[in-house]
């Protein structure tokens, strides 16, 4: 059992908010910005990819990459999904839960996910993203997070997501969703009140893969092109890399590379972190 993903789920390193909120290019939080900066993901004011990149909502926003002519549900078959699933235990909540059928439902609001890129590009960013839910959610046998109700992910720092202080913010869906600062923006994006109802991620098998999606596109579709160890440094950098729990990112190393196997596709290099 991965008690160590499950039990420490996705810690995002506060330091972007801290970084854009005293950034001397920030001006305010949810934009009003001038007409040579862009307004960010988290509603800042600054002319870098940290605003113009991944999230921009207006302004001069960078230019995504062309999308290519990539089928994610023909990489995503049924077998290769049943591969992962089939591996958990009868009695896990998950069995009942996650599908493929609920995925491809999700990913149609994230037409990016898997076709960026080369074909061996897309193969390797699904094989990527199954390995760390695959580890995340003990091959789908979690849905939420090991003691997650006892844990504060609430971060007061993080002003324009306020806690709801009736509710927690712990690990929940195939990524282990986390934080405050997390839950809101994923449900402004995604349709539902992540701060007020964030257990919605634990209830709905679509929602719960678009949140997934979401972070994913956001926080490490950017970064995959620097290698699988970019993208275990961006779910659970904090808490593994650097020689954090080794253990753990050769775990998810061993679950990339095997997925890698099954969809034909060279691993590619800086695998660690």
């Amino acid at each position: 059992m991965l008690t160590h993903a499950i039990s420490k789920p996705i810690i995002i390193l506060t330091i972007l908010l801290v970084l854009q909120a005293f950034s001397s290019t920030t001006k305010a939080q949810n934009c009003g910005c001038s007409s040579d900066l862009c307004c960010s993901q988290f509603g800042f004011c600054g002319n870098t990819s940290d605003y113009c990149g991944v999230g921009c909502q207006q302004g001069p926003c960078f230019a995504p990459p062309p999308a290519n002519g990539v089928s994610v549900d023909e990489i995503v078959t049924q077998e290769f999904f049943n591969g992962i699933i089939d591996q958990a235990e009868s009695s896990c909540a998950g069995k009942g839960f996650y599908s493929r059928g609920a995925f491809l439902e999700a990913l149609e609001l994230y037409s990016r996910f898997g076709r960026i890129g080369s074909v061996d590009d897309s193969r390797r960013e699904i094989a990527a993203f199954f390995a760390h839910v695959t580890h995340e959610t003990g091959h789908f046998c979690y849905i939420e997070e090991i003691n997650g109700p006892s844990k504060d992910y609430c971060d007061e720092n993080a002003t324009q997501y306020p806690c709801n202080p009736n509710k927690g913010y712990y690990g929940r869906g195939p990524i282990q969703l986390s934080w405050n600062f997390n839950y809101g923006p994923a449900g402004t994006a995604i349709g539902f009140d992540g701060l007020n109802v964030p257990e919605t991620v634990a209830t709905d098998p679509v929602i719960s893969f678009k949140t997934a999606l979401w972070y994913w596109t956001n926080r490490v579709q950017p970064v995959i092109s620097q290698g699988f160890g970019a993208t275990i440094r961006a779910i659970n950098g904090a808490l593994e890399c650097d020689g954090a729990n080794s253990a753990t990112v050769q775990a998810r190393v061993r679950y990339y590379t095997d997925y890698c196997r099954q969809l034909g596709v060279d691993p590619g290099n800086n695998l660690t972190c």
